[in-house]
Formats: structure tokens, C-alpha cells, sequence
């Protein structure tokens, strides 16, 4: 006999859930919780085994639930809208999901979890959800670098929404910040990290242990998206030497994608002439390891001038860079068309292919006050945008590594 806890949060699905485990022959209702202090104070008696509670429930974290592993309760998410409340599920650590729509089938479900509280005991994808589009492999082990100039055109934005996106699509992903100027991957996703994944992985690389201990610098997300979060401090690029990044996107790469979310210059440092690291060598490094990179800028009249600049700047560095070209914030108000834009860009440089993002301010806001992916925030004009552009990569392959500095 599973005894169960079951939170109550008035949610359309309790009342049946609730009979669907007094019903079973297999479970006992130990108390229904009315919040998530309740749960854990009754999870603290060591008499239960399994808390049955709603993904959104109000104050549910990691914390909450890697406390009720302590307590030995396994937890089982009952997700309502599966295409929002999977991404964060997986985030705070729930591995076992049932769709609202089949609460009847709770009572067996608990019944038949595993002993192991990490494994799940139904398939990750739940009915509700579309299939992942299928890329035919044509992103597999990608490396993707954004990188844009000065101005925040919204580099980290684009890298965090190309990053769970190729996530949703079911590829394995890691997102790296390796912005020399200081890291906001974790501050935009809402990271508590005390220690720097990308200064972790340095040393690790100088070591010779990343191999072995490479996940052990990785924050996971989800299922398939995993961060290591940037500099805590910009003083500290010294502490990556040269040849670090390479070392860990190398590695990075045989499981899967990854995005680099860079700094905005590539200019070259004196120090560099003199033979000592550069501050910029950490941006420069990570577009010519890049197989493709994305060039952000803003649509506004500052933006696009920025925007033409860094493309001249990028042919200096790179011999045909494999680069496409994301316009931000794109809006009516401006007074020009896409097209007009598209064909001032050409005039400086070949690229793959220009791409518009749209002005979309909510959907920005809502996910950055929320600490959450774009993705987990719902549908928007934003995330509909950056999966065209996703689905441009896609139906090209990659040309190798970019790895030719120019001249």
C-alpha cells in the first residue's frame, strides 16, 4: 500500500484525482495539504511515500522538491498545460509528469513508480503535446555562437531562446556564457550559482579532469538543456586561458548542441601583441570555433549602423564566416521595410541569410521577472520568430568549424 499526499490548490483535477486514489486498492490518502508548507510538514513525519501536486503550484521550487527526496517522498507532477509546465518541471526536478487530462490513471501510476526517484515511470512526451519537429540530424552537435556589438541588441535574449528551443525540438543542448565583460545567462534564467560553471570548467580544462568531471559544471534545466553559467565578475576573465573554450566546446559537442553567448568585442588587446592574454581573446575565440554564427542587432537607426560595422569587423576576423544576421526589435514605427533593411545589409558583407525578430516586450519581461526560458513563458510572436530561425539552420548543414582566423 503507496501512502500518498495529495496538495490541494483548487485546481479542476483534484476532486477526480482524489477519488481516483481513495479508489484504488494499491494507495492510501494520508492528508490532503493545503499548501506547500503543509506538504512539507507532513512529508516530515516519514509516513508517506509519494506527494501528488500540481506543476504551478504556488511556491514549488527545487528546494521544495529535493527536501521531499530527503524526506523519502517521491513527487508526481499533474501538468495542465504540458507545453508550459514540462520545461518546468524538468527545471525544479519533478521527472514524473501526468497530463490532467488522464487523472484516472493517478492511482496506477503511483503504484508502478520506480525505486529510484530520479527515474520516471511514464514517456516524457504526454498527450497534448506536438511531436518535436524532426531536423533530420542537420543541428546535431552544433555549435552556435551569438554575438552582436555594443548597445545590448540582445545577444543573451537570442542565446537563451535559440538554446531552449533546440531543447523543445528534443536536441540535447548546452548553453555557455563566455561573455569576457561578466555573465547574465544565470541573472536571466534566475541561476542561484554560487560558484561560475565557465571558471569551474577552466580549471577543470588546466587540470586535465574535464573529461571525467564535465557534468559536474553543467546546471540542468530540463531534460535537454543544460547551462553553464558565466563570470561573476568581469575582473576574472584572466582566470580562462586560451584554448579553454575550445577545450570545453570540443567536449561540449559530442553530446550534443551548443550555444555560446558571447561579449560584444573582438577588437584585438594590446596585451595580445605583447603576448599575454586578451580580454576580447575569449569572444574572438568562440567565433572562430563557431560552425555558424548569429549577428544581433537592434532595428533602430544606432543598432543598424552597429550592426553593419560588426559585420566588417567579423570578414576581418574570420574567412567567410558562416553568419546569418538577426535584426531585434523589429516594429512598424521605424518607417522601413524588411527588404530595405536586408539590402543595406548586403552591401557589407555575404551573410546565410537576414532574419527579423519582433519588438515583443511583454513576452520578454514576462519571462525575465519570472526567471524562466521564453519558451516556458507560452507562445509569443518572439519564440514563433527565433523557431524560423532555427528552422533556417536546419535546412542547411554545417561547413565544419569556422576556425580560420582571416589575414
Amino acid at each position: 500500500m503507496i501512502v500518498v499526499l495529495l496538495v490541494s490548490s483548487g485546481a479542476a483535477w483534484e476532486s477526480r484525482g482524489l477519488a481516483a486514489l481513495q479508489d484504488h486498492p494499491g494507495t492510501v490518502v494520508l492528508k490532503r495539504c493545503v499548501d506547500v508548507d503543509d506538504l512539507l510538514a507532513a512529508a516530515s513525519t516519514g509516513q508517506a511515500e509519494v506527494a501528488v501536486l500540481g506543476v504551478d503550484l504556488p511556491g514549488l521550487d527545487q528546494t521544495v522538491v529535493d527536501e521531499l527526496s530527503r524526506y523519502g517522498v517521491r513527487v508526481v507532477g499533474i501538468a495542465t498545460g504540458p507545453d508550459v509546465t514540462q520545461p518546468r518541471a524538468a527545471r525544479i526536478g519533478i521527472t514524473t509528469l501526468l497530463d490532467a487530462a488522464r487523472i484516472e490513471e493517478i492511482g496506477a501510476l503511483v503504484t508502478e513508480l520506480p525505486s529510484d526517484a530520479t527515474q520516471p515511470a511514464v514517456p516524457a512526451t504526454m498527450p497534448g503535446e506536438d511531436p518535436a519537429p524532426s531536423l533530420d540530424g542537420a543541428l546535431a552537435g552544433r555549435v552556435i555562437a551569438v554575438w552582436g556589438p555594443g548597445g545590448a541588441p540582445g545577444r543573451t535574449t537570442l542565446a537563451s531562446g535559440v538554446a531552449a528551443e533546440l531543447a523543445r525540438r528534443g536536441l540535447s543542448t548546452l548553453l555557455v556564457d563566455a561573455d569576457p565583460y561578466g555573465g547574465a545567462v544565470a541573472q536571466q534564467l534566475g541561476i542561484l550559482d554560487e560558484v561560475s560553471g565557465l571558471l569551474a570548467a577552466a580549471r577543470l580544462v588546466a587540470s586535465g579532469t574535464l573529461e571525467q568531471r564535465f557534468t559536474t559544471v553543467q546546471r540542468r534545466l530540463s531534460d535537454q538543456l543544460r547551462v553553464i553559467t558565466g563570470l561573476p565578475r568581469a575582473d576574472r576573465w584572466i582566470e580562462v586561458r586560451p584554448g579553454s573554450l575550445t577545450e570545453i566546446v570540443e567536449a561540449a559537442r559530442r553530446g550534443g548542441q551548443v550555444v555560446l553567448d558571447t561579449g560584444f568585442s573582438i577588437e584585438p588587446d594590446v596585451a595580445s601583441d605583447l603576448g599575454r592574454p586578451g580580454r576580447n581573446d575569449l569572444t574572438r575565440e568562440a567565433l572562430e570555433i563557431a560552425d555558424e554564427i548569429l549577428l544581433v542587432g537592434a532595428a533602430d537607426p544606432v543598432g543598424l549602423a552597429r550592426l553593419a560595422r560588426a559585420m566588417t569587423e567579423l570578414n576581418e576576423l574570420v574567412v567567410n564566416p558562416p553568419v546569418r544576421v538577426v535584426v531585434n526589435r523589429m516594429r512598424s514605427t521605424l518607417g522601413w521595410r524588411e527588404p530595405d533593411v536586408v539590402a543595406m545589409l548586403n552591401g557589407f558583407g555575404a551573410s546565410l541569410g537576414v532574419h527579423f525578430l519582433p519588438e515583443d516586450q511583454p513576452a520578454v519581461d514576462k519571462a525575465l521577472v519570472a526567471g524562466r526560458l521564453l519558451v516556458e513563458s507560452g507562445d509569443s510572436a518572439l519564440t514563433r520568430a527565433i523557431g524560423a530561425v532555427l528552422d533556417a539552420m536546419a535546412s542547411t548543414r554545417p561547413r565544419g568549424l569556422a576556425g580560420r582566423p582571416a589575414g
